[in-house]
């Protein structure tokens, strides 16, 4: 059935018989004419500038199946689909398969609760890498298993999300113990929790770390749910959360060819209020440079919120083994390693990035 029409000086309403209303401002509408975009790229090639903001339709009426609106000046009249205006009506948010809501978990998650995957699965079937790429998202990490003994073999699973992104570390790394390193990964000291690359102006969002042996004693891996322990503080300590979503802190990653800087907040919200990303690397701070005023009120949530990432309630800990690929949410799970001794044995993981927008992007086409 067809919705009723009210026409204003500024807009129209559109009431369905479900009780579904929308208020479309005529501006709105003029610029969301379907004709105003290129049928075959569906990018807008509509001029805003070419109307005055008080346009105004000399007509409005419905047909059978769309609103139709007459314009001054233009030849041919705008038609709207009713059930795609009704999906679009001003005021809510474009449907996203993309926007899943998340899993928030701590310590009772255990490594058995982690989802896991086959890479047979991801690599050849697309039921399988959407229901991987959901899973993923919602937890913000997951385990691939059965990878071949090769370093292509964890870039394979990666492309198949999109684009791997390049670093100053190159487009890949090797996760081993070596002489002369430049980056605390590269040691067999242990690791605290952390997200990766901090000083970057955008820090790679999802990362792949691939093992390819684990037969070192130690070198278990540690991972924490950033959004636990966010909302944690925020209901525990309103002022820290606070300020960690406030106040922006420098970060610094330099050797002998680069010195590359960033500013962020630790925590960071959406336009929803929630919390949406985690910032935080003590070893990649930079001296902090806030106003003298500012310095003990950071201090004490900052603290607060390390400490917290250490409190075992929060972390999962496991032993990744040869062929196993754990795959986070970079910019949500923090990670960390125990130490372990480069003389018992081997330890080497191969890692690669991909970014948030990569993921996305696959899990809406794959909606489709």
């Amino acid at each position: 059935m067809q919705p009723t029409l009210t026409t204003g000086a500024e807009g129209l309403d559109l009431v369905w018989p479900d009780g579904t209303a929308g208020f479309f401002p005529y501006i709105w509408l003029r610029d969301t004419d379907p004709a105003g975009f290129h049928p075959q790229t569906g990018e807008r090639a509509f001029d805003l500038t070419s109307v005055p903001l008080d346009v105004a339709p000399e007509s409005a009426e419905l047909a059978p199946d769309a609103l139709v609106l007459t314009w001054p000046g233009q030849e041919a009249p705008s038609r709207f689909d009713l059930d795609w205006i009704k999906a679009h009506r001003p005021g809510q948010r474009r449907a996203d398969p993309a926007d899943l809501a998340p899993v928030i978990w701590r310590r009772d998650l255990g490594a058995a609760g982690i989802p896991r995957v086959s890479a047979e699965e991801v690599l050849t079937t697309e039921e399988g890498l959407a229901h991987w790429l959901a899973e993923t998202k919602r937890y913000g990490l997951s385990i691939v298993t059965g990878l071949a003994d090769t370093t292509e073999a964890g870039m394979d699973v990666a492309r198949r999300v999109g684009f791997l992104r390049e670093t100053n570390f190159g487009r890949t790394f090797e996760v081993v113990s070596k002489p002369d390193p430049n980056n605390l990964a590269y040691t067999s000291d242990a690791l605290p929790l952390h997200t990766d690359l901090t000083n970057q102006e955008l820090p790679p969002g999802y990362q792949f770390l691939h093992c390819l042996a684990n037969e070192a004693e130690g070198g278990g891996s540690v991972f924490c749910d950033g959004r636990a322990v966010a909302e944690d503080l925020k209901a525990e300590d309103p002022e820290a959360f606070e300020v960690l979503s406030t106040v922006t802190v420098p970060f610094r990653f330099h050797d002998a060819e680069t010195d590359i800087r960033g500013r962020k907040t630790v925590i960071t919200l959406d336009a929803r209020g929630e919390v949406s990303e985690i910032c935080f690397n003590a070893h990649l701070a930079d001296i902090l440079d806030l106003d003298p005023k500012d310095m003990v009120p950071f201090y004490r949530a900052y603290r607060r919120f390390m400490e917290l990432t250490r409190d075992p309630a929060y972390s999962v800990s496991l032993k990744l083994s040869g062929g196993e690929m754990v795959v986070f949410d970079n910019r949500r799970v923090l990670h960390g390693r125990e130490a372990f001794d480069p003389g018992t044995g081997f330890r080497h993981l191969h890692g690669c990035y991909v970014d948030r927008g990569e993921w996305d992007s696959r899990l809406r086409v794959l909606s489709r």
